[in-house]
């Protein structure tokens, strides 16, 4: 660092510029002038949505070579408007905690060990005890002969993290397949 000159001083340079208010580059100092944003260096930025909770507030993911380096509110969100509560400023947390998940893991009844699995088997392996749930419980009919067309072998618990479009998708999804027993956290 090179020593400061009684030229470098503020009072100096306000008078020697066009700055003569000192409001301006005048009294800014060199580390302020090198002094760059958190973001400067981001290689990428994403529109997100915050994860906690069913407000659904606007974020900008700020991401260098595929790892978060920065989260912020959205202005363009009309939901925040640019504002994030604590979590969800420290929701960069999410991504690059080393105990985050990234593979699916499974562990079959009565094993003592988690294996992987692939996406598509995990989805088929889904998908086909849900069925199963569905067949094996339906009620087509109450004793009186009354039409009932149900299950009870499905219930579904929704989350307060899910907005309301997704929720009401899950309602309409499991309505359709016959469950009766469908709750939310939010209610609750």
């Amino acid at each position: 660092m090179s020593p400061t000159t009684f030229l470098d001083w503020p009072v100096i340079r306000q008078l020697r510029s066009a700055d003569k208010t000192g409001r301006g580059a005048a009294v800014t100092s060199k580390a302020t002038r090198e002094t760059a944003p958190r973001t400067f260096e981001a290689d990428s930025v994403a529109q997100s949505v915050c994860p906690y909770c069913a407000v659904g507030c606007g974020q900008l993911v700020y991401s260098k070579d595929g790892k978060v380096t920065h989260v912020e509110g959205n202005p363009d969100s009309p939901v925040s408007r640019g504002r994030l509560c604590p979590k969800g400023a420290a929701s960069e947390q999410l991504g690059n905690s080393p105990l985050r998940q990234t593979k699916i893991k499974y562990r079959a009844p009565y094993a003592t060990e988690w294996t992987e699995l692939d996406h598509d088997t995990a989805m088929d392996m889904i998908a086909d005890r849900f069925l199963e749930a569905r067949r094996k419980h339906w009620e087509d009919t109450d004793e009186q002969g009354r039409p009932l067309r149900r299950t009870m072998g499905i219930a579904s618990l929704g989350g307060a993290t899910l907005d309301n479009e997704e929720n009401y998708l899950i309602k309409k999804l499991f309505t359709a397949a016959g469950a009766i027993q469908m709750e939310n956290q939010a209610r609750i």
